[in-house]
């Protein structure tokens, strides 16, 4: 029987990039679902993934919330629909192209071969990012080291917003109580599941920037998973079931 693979795409304003982004996913050879996270694009976003619907009504799905929550509570929305529609393995992704859909079935491999969260990782081999800016580089490949130094945690490129997880990975996490709503959600998500015992591996990818639509990127951001790093490493963590 096919495992069931659902593909976790948060989308504010990706008028530009989410129809193509869709149907490349739904081209690959695996068998991908979709569920689209819209926090009230008003470009018009959900409205052409309504229509794309009709012509994928059992494999891509829509929930619509009222403006920008955070990226954390949006992949939160998703992980928990997965669980009650009972996926088997679950997939975050950007919309903008930055990771490349042909990446989700080595993602998928790295599960099916003993990986409880695999991640697409920009550093396990050098830095593969291509159309950053230097600057933008040398801090996100810092950010990592920097929560290495912090948490102990040997994961190369801990900011990753490209992940495979085992369904028992988000049954298991307490996931209201995961609190970072940018992008140190995905740091926090790591190192949960680091320390709750799960296999992480890494799984090197080319990063490349987004050629239509803008960036969300800001130093709010930034300055939420500085701190909220250092507060995790002194937090307790329990499986939300034994």
């Amino acid at each position: 029987m096919e495992d069931k693979k659902l593909v976790i795409i948060p989308t504010y304003n990706e008028k530009e990039n989410i129809k193509a982004i869709i149907e490349k996913i739904f081209s690959l050879k695996q068998i991908f679902e979709i569920l689209i996270i819209d926090d009230g694009s008003p470009d018009g976003t959900a409205s052409i993934v309504k229509k794309l619907q009709t012509r994928y009504p059992e494999s891509l799905h829509l929930i619509e919330r009222s403006g920008k929550l955070g990226l954390g509570t949006a992949y939160i929305t998703g992980f928990k629909y997965a669980v009650e529609h009972n996926y088997d393995y679950v997939f975050e992704m950007d919309a903008d192209f930055s990771h490349n859909p042909k990446d989700l079935a080595h993602l998928y491999d790295a599960c099916c071969k003993g990986a409880d969260v695999a991640i697409g990782s920009r550093y396990i081999s050098g830095v593969n990012v291509v159309n950053w800016p230097i600057g933008r580089v040398i801090m996100s490949y810092y950010a990592s080291s920097y929560v290495r130094f912090v948490t102990g945690m040997k994961v190369k490129d801990a900011t990753a917003g490209f992940k495979c997880y085992k369904i028992k990975v988000l049954e298991t996490i307490d996931l209201d109580k995961i609190k970072m709503k940018g992008y140190g959600f995905q740091i926090e998500m790591k190192y949960t599941a680091y320390k709750l015992g799960f296999k992480i591996i890494e799984v090197p990818i080319i990063f490349v920037d987004r050629k239509l639509g803008s960036s969300k990127m800001n130093s709010g951001i930034f300055g939420e998973a500085a701190w909220g790093v250092f507060k995790l490493r002194f937090r307790k963590f329990k499986p939300l079931k034994p």
